[in-house]
């Protein structure tokens, strides 16, 4: 059976006993660093270590509607990407 991933909770009181802060300290830190990467995501946000949150423009496509086999045109738009760092695939052996 595969591990399943760390809930929030799960993740906060794993920093918290590694660290020595309180669960209330941890929690404070990655909200503010989680606003912080929404408020420079424009202008690309690094997490060290991690990766790098950028902002990508997707040109306009032609693409098909499942439901009807209708060809349609899908617009260009720009998105949010999260670059791995290298560290991060080595680590992980991806």
């Amino acid at each position: 059976m595969a591990a399943k991933p760390l809930t929030k909770t799960q993740t906060i009181a794993t920093i918290a006993e590694n660290t020595g802060l309180t669960k209330k300290d941890v929690t404070q830190v990655i909200d503010e660093l989680v606003q912080l990467s929404y408020k420079q995501a424009k202008v690309g946000f690094t997490i060290p270590g991690l990766g790098k949150l950028v902002v990508q423009n997707r040109a306009a496509r032609t693409g098909r509607n499942p439901a009807t086999g209708e060809t349609i045109q899908i617009p260009a738009k720009k998105v949010l990407k999260f670059r791995i760092a290298k560290a991060a695939k080595d680590a992980t052996g991806c």
